[in-house]
């Protein structure tokens, strides 16, 4: 089988190269740059937990030094403090914020000791041509040449050329918010902290009352936002210098602190989807299949969302022949996710910026206003919670033992203990991206007891013969707990880590529906012609 060609060396294009090398599938990544990303502290990320763990999993970067876990959030509004999340007693956990370049360095440095992987930089696409059995695409530059590829990944940006080549068309909204950002390194009297500041005493009347938000980064640098007014107005050294100082001293009540600007910049967003994110063997992923981010939401967050969605899939193809339903399946959950998450944010932006008028006086408004807000900068709530993909094609129907647990069917699983089949103790998300299902037994007292004293009892030995007989390779795997399970319920993830389903018992005949669902169903018969 020919390599998968990836075309974008973004964070999100390596991410896929790595995925797909770790579960054996060659990949070539073109590179129309010449493979350097230039230090930018004021472009920088915020990463869910679970995209963090995936990072974390990929690239072998302690994630808690690259970047910055937020100590708590807190939200005010002109004087007034509005709300505050404190993470050492919350029950979600905090966002991870990095610069995006240190995250894109250690995803080359990672791949540059994959075997499987190859990137090819000053490579610019300028032509895909499909048959049945595969893609070609050429590159002009220095290095142009003919490509030969099973599939083809566009993660080529907002200006996707892949897309333009396939004829998919890209609508939505050009700035639906501009941000002035600044990179500085200072002392704030907010300890570790993300803030948002509504309203900011300093600035009491007009459309540039907006807003500020300010988020940590290692070191003592902070990443400052301003919400722009509407309007194309040149934001000018002088006006963000402006802005720098006022914010400061308005945040520590005085004169303005000292302070080293890093770098500045304009954040502008657009709301756009593309149409489709599968053209025969041809997918977008990324901002080339989607722009989105007004309101707190993380573009790159779904963007690596989609990398890993696509990564197991497209293995499995590469591995066992085409998969029609199940390659489908990446566009139905992923765009499907992505529209949801748009769609919120469309209805919410004319209620947060309308400009006030007899809304900004109804009791409870602002505070209702600030909790939109702080769903999405901090992933929760219609506006930034993980997709659920509860509607998937591949999800299982009819299941008579099914079960319910805290995960629901379709979510991201939860990051518990387990005990993998060598009998050490690892994280359940550290058993992920390998390729293969994952079978979790929930039985209380395990962990107490050494493996080869119960592996053998009880409803194991059934449990593990159900395990090997399924239609995909699976891992079986031990918790002592899981939440709102009780003993002796099993778990089926996806190698993506969403819960495909919650079963009460060893049951091998829903197990084994429930897996063959999870990869396309009755597609499994087009295995054959592809297959390596």
């Amino acid at each position: 089988m020919d390599p998968v060609i990836i075309v974008g060396a973004g964070p999100v294009g390596l991410t896929l190269a790595l995925s797909l090398a770790r579960q054996e599938v060659p990949s070539v990544v073109l590179d129309e740059g010449p493979g350097k990303d230039e230090p930018r502290p004021a472009r920088t990320v915020v990463l869910r937990e679970d995209t963090a763990d995936l990072m974390a999993r990929l690239t072998g970067l302690d994630m808690e030094q690259a970047g910055t876990r937020w100590a708590g959030w807190r939200s005010l509004r002109r004087k007034q403090v509005m709300r505050e999340v404190d993470f050492a007693d919350a029950t979600d956990p905090a966002p991870l914020h990095i610069a995006q370049h240190v995250l894109t360095g250690a995803l080359r440095e990672a791949l540059a000791g994959e075997r499987l992987a190859k990137v090819v930089v000053d490579s610019r696409l300028d032509t895909i041509e499909q048959e049945p059995s595969g893609v070609t695409a050429h590159t002009r530059g220095p290095k142009g040449t003919w490509w030969r590829g099973s599939y083809l990944a566009g993660c080529d940006g907002p200006r996707s050329t892949v897309r333009k080549l396939q004829d998919i068309r890209f609508p939505g909204r050009t700035a639906v918010e501009r941000h002035a950002v600044a990179a500085l390194r200072a002392e704030l009297p907010w300890d570790g902290q993300a803030l948002l500041h509504r309203m900011p005493p300093w600035r009491t009347s007009g459309p540039s009352a907006g807003e500020v938000t300010g988020r940590p980064l290692p070191d003592g640098v902070w990443r400052l936002d301003w919400l722009l007014p509407p309007g194309k107005d040149l934001v000018t050294p002088e006006l963000l210098l402006a802005r720098i100082r006022e914010t400061l001293s308005g945040w520590t009540g005085g004169s303005t602190p000292s302070y080293e600007l890093l770098d500045t910049g304009v954040h502008t967003v657009h709301h756009r989807l593309a149409r489709r994110w599968r053209s025969g063997r041809v997918f977008l992923a990324g901002d080339a299949a989607h722009l989105l981010g007004a309101l707190g939401t993380q573009g790159l967050d779904e963007g690596l969302r989609d990398a890993d969605n696509l990564a197991w899939k497209l293995a499995l193809a590469w591995h066992h022949g085409p998969h029609e339903a199940l390659l489908d399946s990446y566009q139905a959950e992923r765009r499907g996710a992505v529209s949801a998450r748009l769609r919120a944010a469309d209805q919410v932006l004319p209620l947060l910026r309308g400009g006030g008028g007899l809304r900004a006086y109804v009791p409870g408004a602002s505070r209702g206003h600030d909790a939109l807000l702080t769903d999405g900068h901090l992933g929760r709530g219609a506006l930034g919670a993980p997709a659920a993909y509860a509607a998937s094609p591949l999800a299982p129907r009819h299941l008579e033992g099914e079960v319910p647990v805290d995960t629901a069917p379709g979510a991201p699983i939860a990051d518990v203990r387990v005990t993998a089949e060598d009998g050490s103790f690892v994280r359940l998300r550290d058993r992920l991206g390998r390729g293969a299902l994952l079978v979790v037994l929930v039985a209380p007292g395990t962990g107490v007891w050494d493996r080869k004293h119960w592996v053998t009892a009880g409803v194991m030995p059934r449990l593990a013969a159900a395990v090997a007989a399924l239609p995909h390779p699976a891992e079986l795997l031990v918790a002592e707990s899981y939440p709102g399970a009780a003993a002796h319920t099993v778990l089926l993830a996806r190698p993506d880590g969403h819960l495909v389903a919650a079963l009460g018992g060893v049951r091998p005949a829903d197990l084994y529906s429930a897996a063959e669902a999870a990869l396309g169903g009755a597609a499994r018969a087009e295995s054959g012609a592809g297959a390596r």
